[in-house]
């Protein structure tokens, strides 16, 4: 399987997302890298992996509606083949 390198963008939802320990997510304009069949299959598991970071700190209402948020206002930048 290709590797993807991902540049993303969540500047809209930064302030919102200081309150959590997001590690390699945490930056609002971030370049992540990792391996998938496809470029969409690769996005697909960006947002799963931040998705499973934040509900892994806090699985209630207000971490949910965020999630959402991320689904929805995540912008990608970039999707490269390596």
């Amino acid at each position: 399987m290709p590797n993807y390198r991902i540049m993303y963008d969540l500047s809209d939802l930064y302030l919102e997302l200081c309150e959590y320990d997001l590690r390699e997510y945490r930056l609002p304009f971030s370049l992540y890298i990792l391996e998938a069949e496809n470029p969409d299959e690769a996005i697909d598991l960006l947002i799963e992996r931040i998705i499973r970071v934040l509900l892994h700190q806090s699985n209630d209402l207000e971490t949910r509606i965020l999630c959402r948020k991320v689904k929805k206002q995540i912008r990608i930048d970039r999707v490269e083949c390596l």
